[in-house]
């Protein structure tokens, strides 16, 4: 099966998908788990699977990144209105910024703040920062406004995407959609 030259690459496609499922997890969880009035096992249920997934997230945007670097991503197509490919690239740039600031801010917030990251304990990774109550805090700011940030440049990139995908069906969206066997 050839790939158009305008579409996505399988790799860029599958981690695209798995960071948007992850990202999609993350964001309840991580609301969720600040909340006053759940349970103490819920909150630390929800605490330990943001923290790792947050680990595999940052994971993932490096391994992208260099993916990216590598294999440029498929030009815009021509009919794409050149307003709309600069908000695209925009927040495509901004939603990558984001995607490497969050996890790096969450890692800040919890070595600082004196917590474990199970999967990076268990791994004997040290911790890179030391403890600080200052630090975290200016972690946990960075982290709480860059995760309403990301929520709201997700939620923009899905309603584009579902406008190209469904209502104007200009094959914007299935550049990125997982290709299926015709």
């Amino acid at each position: 099966m050839t790939i158009p030259a305008s579409s996505y690459r399988p790799p860029a496609r599958w981690l695209h998908w798995i960071m948007a499922l992850l990202v999609l997890l993350t964001i309840p969880a991580g609301m969720l788990m600040v909340q006053e009035g759940i349970s103490r096992p819920l909150q630390n249920t929800l605490f330990v699977f943001h923290k790792n997934v947050g680990v595999l997230l940052g994971l993932l945007v490096v391994i992208r990144l260099l993916y990216r670097w590598r294999t440029p991503p498929p030009p815009e197509p021509a009919h794409l209105p050149a307003w709309q490919a600069r908000i695209a690239g925009l927040t495509h740039a901004l939603l990558y910024g984001l995607l490497v600031i969050m996890p790096i801010a969450g890692y800040v917030r919890v070595k600082a703040g004196g917590f474990p990251i199970e999967s990076l304990d268990a791994i004997g990774v040290p911790a890179l920062v030391p403890r600080s109550d200052a630090l975290a805090e200016i972690a946990k700011s960075i982290h709480f406004y860059g995760g309403v940030a990301i929520a709201i440049l997700v939620a923009m990139h899905i309603g584009a995407a579902l406008h190209h995908g469904i209502i104007k069906r200009d094959g914007v969206f299935s550049r990125m959609w997982p290709r299926t066997a015709r």
